[in-house]
Formats: C-alpha cells, structure tokens, sequence
C-alpha cells in the first residue's frame, strides 16, 4: 500500500445507536495514525479492518491525535493505554494540543487508572499520565512529526477546547475538521488537503448539512462527511459520507 489511506473507524454521532463514534486511522509507509480514540477502540479497528481485508490492532498504531475530551471522541484512551502498558510493555504515544490535554488527567483518566487497590492493607498504588501515555504537544504555527505523519492543528469553535487537523504523509495531505460550527475560515484552512473530512450534525456547536452543501464544487469533490446522525439521508447527500469499514486512498 503506497501513498496515504484512511480507515472509517467510526462515523456517528455521540447519541448514534447505528454507528461507532467517528474515529479514523491513517496508514502511511507502514505505519497507522489514530484520529481519536472512542470506546471499545479495539472492536473498532478489528471490524474495520476486516471488512476492509486488513489487520489492525493496538500493536500496529504509532498514534493516536486527539481533537478533544468529549467521551465519543476520547473514552477509549483508558483501554488503549492500560492495554500499552500491561499487555504491550510501553506507553501509547498521543498527540494533543496543550489546551486539549490540559484536563485529559483528572477531567478524565484520573478516576479509573490513576489508583491502583493492592488488597487489604496494601497501600494502593498511584499512577500519572506519563505512566501510561508519552504525551506529545501538537501545536498551530508549525508541524509535529510522528512517524512519517506530519500534523498541525487549528482550534475549532465548539463547547470545548478542539481542534482540526492537517496531516500530511507519502506525499499527501488529510484534513479533519474535528467537531465544529461551520467556518469559512476553517474551510479555507482545510481546503488545501487532497481530501478534507468533515462533521455533519444538527446539533449545538455542530456544522449542518446545508451550508456544507453550498460550498463551492471545487471543495466538495474532495469532502467527505463524518459525525452524521442516524437520520441522515445518505442516498440524497451531495457531499459523499464516509462509510463505516471502508478504506479510502487519500
């Protein structure tokens, strides 16, 4: 497999009740990048890669970008990073803006990894985050390298702090919209990717379809839609919505 690839991890919504929350892997020179990681992450990726004829698993992933700390974008972390640790021996390298991982401890992993009950009258251990995770600080200005991936971030308008991403490897480039309000500005910022990925939801703080559709042809031919609900007409959409278990050439 040469140049870059994505595998539709997950395409729904927070409330879905039909799909994986949206999450993507990347593939470039051997190597794969998680774009967020839901819960069960592991059940993710193995039926996506077998609908897909290909074999993933926690072992193969470089990676994983985080955009933000809602639970359907993040709630797999505590898994993947006992799995590293326990099972694999290393820490899980992740990817995370500061003002996204600011909170990522104790808003969240704290309460299920950072105490560690030994039995009766055995003091309880206590871990961090750099116990499990090899924290990496992704920024605006400039690249972040991981692998052969290259990743820079834009922060998003929604009811956390978020970010978009561009990736570029194998001579390619992705961008990711994460959750977001329709921009212009974010648009233009993704609109130089081969392929842009972006959110499609009713919701507060999210991107309805119908401004998405009134982009300009130009933009919408390289578009797909993620983080649609389960109500939405996939048959009459003008943009392609990406579909659960399938592989794409970037």
């Amino acid at each position: 497999m040469s140049g870059m690839s994505l595998l539709a991890l997950g395409v729904g919504d927070a409330f879905s009740g039909r799909y994986y929350s949206s999450c993507l892997a990347l593939h470039a020179d051997g190597a794969w990048l998680l774009i967020d990681c839901p819960h069960p992450i592991r059940k993710l990726m193995r039926e996506a890669s077998a609908s897909a004829g290909l074999d993933l698993d926690i072992p193969q992933v470089s990676a994983v970008a985080l955009t933000h700390l809602h639970a359907d974008h993040c709630s797999g972390l505590e898994g993947l990073g006992f799995f590293s640790r326990f099972v694999l021996g290393r820490r899980a390298t992740l990817l995370a803006h500061p003002v996204v991982s600011a909170r990522l401890w104790d808003g969240h992993l704290a309460g299920g990894m950072e105490v560690a009950l030994q039995g009766p009258g055995v003091p309880a251990l206590e871990r961090t985050l750099d116990d499990f995770f090899d924290v990496r600080p992704l920024a605006y200005e400039q690249e972040v390298s991981v692998g052969p991936f290259r990743l820079r971030c834009r922060l998003t308008n929604h009811s956390v702090p978020t970010t978009a991403l561009r990736v570029r490897a194998a001579g390619r480039t992705l961008g990711y919209s994460a959750d977001t309000a329709f921009d212009p500005d974010l648009i233009d910022w993704l609109a130089d990717a081969d392929l842009i990925v972006h959110e499609t939801n009713p919701g507060f703080l999210h991107t309805p379809y119908e401004q998405l559709a009134a982009l300009p042809q130009a933009v919408r031919s390289r578009m797909l839609l993620i983080h649609y609900p389960d109500h939405f007409d996939l048959d009459s959409s003008v943009i392609e919505p990406l579909t659960q278990g399938r592989y794409y050439t970037v």
